[in-house]
């Protein structure tokens, strides 16, 4: 029992001070804890991170096409001839005495 008692204190002079050291064991305990097994740790934060430049294009890309669609608009409603082209294109309309024929490729 003697032996086994002075082979851990002789273990225990081996270890360096930073080992010993209570508030060093302490940090590197507080640092594994939030980078592993916290609700916000680093994996977390990595996909949210994606997530959010993911949701940031679609959200450049939904300004964009607003922006084409406005201006689609303010073309369609500037003048009679651009509305009857698409309501003949979009909903097949047509005059009197008029027959349309429409080709699917």
């Amino acid at each position: 029992m003697i032996v086994l008692k002075e082979q851990i204190v002789h273990f225990y002079q081996r270890l360096p001070w930073f080992v010993k050291n209570k508030y060093v064991i302490s940090i590197l305990f507080f640092l594994v804890w939030m980078f592993f097994f916290d609700q916000n740790d680093v994996l977390t934060q990595r996909s949210r991170a994606k997530q959010l430049k993911s949701l940031e294009n679609q959200r450049d890309f939904y300004l964009s096409e607003i922006k084409k669609v406005k201006a689609d608009k303010i073309a369609l409603f500037s003048s009679d001839e651009s509305i009857e082209k698409f309501a003949r294109e979009k909903y097949y309309m047509k005059r009197e005495n008029e027959d349309i024929y429409i080709i699917e490729n």
